[in-house]
């Protein structure tokens, strides 16, 4: 197995065929395929299903990939900085759920290390693909929740993608809503008081199961439920629609402003909100950064 080979193979993946990554590396496309082929028969797994419209990855393809941009980045750091004489810039990257607690727990992070040094990135993003960025090696860290209605079911998907859990805080369920909603004055509130406003939910795409879904008690046969994508969308419809989503009650005004608030549930349901990564792998001084920022947002949980 040789750099170049899993250079190939990266490329291969990114360009989704042959001809495409060839012509990118300035191969003969069958010098590639050749490379692929021999790297295929070295690991004793298949990399690539070909057909004739591309090439897509395996499951252990992709498992394989994930490994191997891993080898090839710490190659160029070292390439960079005792070769080429370069300081490179050092990497973290994390995907979370919707959660603006997380985005400000990594705004602090780049403010204290900056951006000279370090490229940083953040997804917010789907629930199972938080756990595909982190077996794949695309983040460090994936940011979620668990309950006792999803834990077995993602707990199985840890374990089968060889990564760990590990808890942060845990949480009574809120709802959260514009501070003009008719019961944003009230200390609790029952689902049946909310029936008549729509429950706003994050789509998950093609794992659009109930075990993926963001927001607790995802199994109820709400009266009105409306899907979006992202956080400004749902915002957006609290404000003109009067409605609400299901939450941790923490609550980042920096970030989203001093319009909204939560209200508490009239609910046993608790919530484990966690971070996700890499079994056996040791977290970086960032990823140790980014989880000390959002743990300090264990003692904002509302009572």
């Amino acid at each position: 197995m040789t750099l170049a080979q899993l250079r190939y193979a990266i490329t291969v993946t990114e360009a989704g065929s042959m001809n495409e990554a060839a012509r990118s590396l300035f191969i003969s496309q069958p010098s590639l395929s050749s490379a692929i082929r021999e790297l295929e028969e070295e690991i004793g797994i298949e990399l690539f299903h070909r057909t004739n419209r591309g090439v897509s990855m395996t499951p252990e393809g992709e498992e394989f990939i994930g490994y191997a941009r891993q080898v090839v980045e710490q190659y160029e750091l070292l390439d960079a900085k005792y070769v080429g004489k370069e300081q490179a810039k050092k990497k973290f990257s994390v995907s979370v759920q919707h959660y603006t607690f997380a985005v400000s727990a990594f705004v602090e992070m780049v403010k204290q290390f900056g951006m000279d040094e370090y490229e940083f990135a953040i997804h917010e993003t789907k629930t199972y693909q938080i756990i595909e960025d982190v077996k794949n090696f695309k983040s460090e860290i994936g940011i979620l929740y668990v309950n006792d209605f999803n834990r077995k079911i993602l707990e199985k998907l840890f374990h089968e993608f060889n990564l760990e859990f590990h808890e942060l805080m845990k949480c009574h369920i809120y709802v959260y809503m514009w501070k003009g909603h008719p019961l944003a004055d009230r200390q609790e509130v029952t689902l049946e008081e909310l029936e008549e406003y729509p429950c706003l939910s994050f789509e998950q795409g093609s794992n659009n199961s109930f075990y993926f879904a963001e927001e607790v008690l995802s199994t109820y046969n709400y009266k009105r439920l409306i899907k979006a994508d992202d956080r400004a969308t749902v915002l957006n419809l609290m404000r003109g629609l009067n409605g609400y989503t299901l939450c941790s009650g923490i609550i980042c005004e920096e970030l989203n402003g001093t319009d909204y608030c939560a209200v508490k549930l009239t609910s046993d349901e608790i919530m484990t909100i966690g971070y996700l990564c890499r079994k056996r792998t040791a977290i970086s001084a960032l990823g140790r950064k980014y989880l000390e920022e959002i743990a300090k947002y264990k003692d904002k949980t509302l009572a």
